[in-house]
């Protein structure tokens, strides 16, 4: 039983992290463009420089959809990899997709989110030690984290994987489109798993696919503490910026 309280336990914290880092992404998108406007007062050099900093997680993002649709036998068009705006929003890039039915387009409309969150983990746990990073925020160990941090930093091109890191955390979170077709298909999947329990029948099953997930979940938690914490620094930093270059106007945010 211990062990599947804390398989549960892992996906719930998986769930906080991805709406954490859902909120940062808007956040630091937003501050960085009005930082970039208050300086240069250029709503179009804002949108810009935004899509260049993120310019690897958006062509990974949009990579996604168009491969996960190939692999599916859907026919794509208008691949876009350039900023638009959509209203008060800004888009980042696009590519059409044939429809497919609910369950084809949900994996469609997730594959930036599966594709970014498995490249996150491989390159935070191999080039970062991801885990050692969560370890010490688990025990308290402020110094140990710091330390873990910058000898991060000046591994052979750290910088550069620290980049993109932050491009492809900051990419990989679905788009208005593309969570349309998922927000039916986790209602059934809710909707079938009460009934599941509420039916009386066997739950070895559901344990059975909590405890197959389980070590994934804790892979993908550590790799997302180290993006939180890459975020909240960059976030912190445009907030400081912002104090001295912010217009009283606010610019569009993506999404």
């Amino acid at each position: 039983m211990l062990e599947f309280d804390s398989a549960v336990l892992a996906l719930i914290i998986f769930v906080i992290n991805l709406g954490l880092l859902y909120w940062l992404s808007l956040q630091i998108s937003r501050h960085l463009q009005i930082v970039v406007y208050g300086i240069t007062h250029s709503e179009d050099m804002a949108n810009v420089l935004l899509f260049l900093i993120l310019l690897p997680g958006i062509i990974i993002h949009e990579g996604a959809h168009w491969l996960t649709a190939r692999l599916f036998g859907l026919k794509t068009s208008r691949f876009r990899v350039w900023p638009k705006r959509r209203g008060k929003f800004l888009g980042l890039g696009s590519v059409s997709v044939q429809t497919a039915g609910i369950g084809i387009d949900s994996i469609v409309g997730l594959a930036p989110l599966i594709i970014g969150s498995l490249l996150i983990a491989i390159i935070s746990h191999r080039i970062f030690n991801a885990a050692s990073v969560t370890s010490a925020i688990s025990v308290g160990r402020w110094q140990s984290l710091f330390d873990i941090l910058i000898n991060s930093a000046r591994t052979a091109d750290g910088a550069l994987w620290g980049y993109l890191l932050f491009a492809i955390g900051n990419a990989m979170m679905p788009s208005a489109s593309d969570r349309e077709p998922v927000k039916p298909l986790i209602l059934y999947v809710l909707l079938a798993t009460v009934a599941y329990i509420l039916i009386g029948l066997p739950l070895e099953p559901l344990r059975s696919i909590f405890f197959l997930v389980h070590p994934l979940l804790q892979s993908l938690n550590s790799a997302f503490f180290f993006i939180i914490i890459i975020d909240i620094a960059v976030l912190l930093g445009l907030l400081l910026i912002e104090i001295f270059t912010a217009p009283r106007s606010a610019v569009r945010t993506r999404r």
